[in-house]
């Protein structure tokens, strides 16, 4: 097995992604090729005692930055760390890949190079959102703002398969995203796309406010792009805050500092749930290609969890499983 991984992308470029690297091709025994400026790859590499036979480098003139934008930096820079990655995918040279950089871009490279399933009409970003009970597939995560009621079908099934091979959840309850558990509750969108996911085969068990999110209620999480990223962003933030405000009542003093050290290893532990380093990336599903985003801010341990996010994804035949699922809902869906 061959992931390609996306050298320069993110905001810490070779500095993480060639630690990370080397750290999992230890761990998984597979071979990982970096796209990207070759001489600033090596210099990361010589840092470090690593199998060579097992990192490859293919050399780019280009990169794309969060600065470019996505679908002109596309078509624009060929012979970027991104574009390069994606074309060895798409020409089968490689398995997978695995790019921190430009959301956008990576998106849009998604569609222009690899193509969509046939059958789907719109691809989506998928990340594991901490539950209570492990974790829950949201899709869209933030792919497409605006959604058709058949995207939310779609988007269900791709998220029951995901969790189903990744997550090993068996028979996962797939829930839409509302402001209300009723029937009747949302918009026109939301309303159809309720009565659509009815009829699937998958296991629908309704609506989910977005309170119960965090306790497991669901196993899958469908909701359009928008309010996916909204989800994902504000209980980031909130996470973030929650942890802020622990470190500094538990250094107040002394006492309040004793009682800290006892209580650390539960602490790290429930840090540990809402930290994205331990799932390493979100898969972009429905497109004909193995391809994972990892968060822009990734640290080595994120990028090595990426890459074995990967794998798990090219040996459970994901992408297989969607096109013949989605294959059987047949053409006359209701759009």
């Amino acid at each position: 097995m061959r992931i390609v991984l996306d050298a320069m992308g993110g905001d810490h470029g070779p500095a993480v992604t060639v630690p990370g690297a080397i750290e999992a091709v230890k761990a998984y025994c597979i071979k990982v090729t970096l796209t990207g400026d070759k001489n600033l790859i090596q210099s990361e590499l010589n840092k470090y005692d690593y199998p060579e036979e097992y990192i490859e480098i293919i050399h780019c003139s280009e990169e794309i930055t969060n600065e470019d934008k996505p679908v002109a930096a596309i078509r624009r820079k060929k012979d970027s760390s991104m574009v390069v990655g994606l074309r060895l995918v798409k020409e089968n040279k490689a398995d997978a890949f695995i790019s921190a950089g430009n959301t956008g871009a990576l998106l849009a490279g998604g569609l222009f190079v690899l193509g969509r399933i046939k059958g789907i009409d719109r691809p989506a970003l998928a990340p594991v959102f901490p539950t209570t009970t492990g974790g829950a597939v949201l899709i869209d995560g933030g792919a497409n703002s605006d959604c058709k009621p058949r995207n939310f079908l779609e988007f269900g099934l791709m998220g029951n398969i995901y969790a189903s091979k990744i997550l090993k959840v068996h028979n996962p309850k797939v829930c839409t995203v509302n402001i209300g558990i009723e029937e009747g509750k949302g918009n026109d969108v939301t309303k159809e796309a309720y009565k659509l996911c009815q009829k699937s085969d998958f296991n629908f068990i309704g609506n989910v406010e977005a309170r119960d999110i965090p306790s497991g209620y669901a196993d899958v999480i469908v909701c359009d792009g928008f309010t996916g990223n909204i989800i994902l962003k504000l209980t980031e933030g909130i996470a973030a805050t929650i942890f802020q405000n622990l470190k500094e009542e538990f250094t107040k003093n002394s006492l309040r500092k004793l009682a800290a050290g006892i209580l650390k290893p539960g602490l790290r532990d429930f840090k540990k749930r809402f930290d994205y380093t331990e799932y390493g990336g979100a898969p972009f599903l429905g497109v004909q290609g193995n391809l994972i985003k990892a968060h822009g801010s990734s640290n080595a341990k994120a990028i090595k969890n990426a890459i074995r996010q990967a794998k798990a994804f090219v040996e459970n035949k994901v992408v297989e499983e969607i096109m013949k699922e989605i294959s059987q809902l047949g053409e006359d869906r209701i759009e």
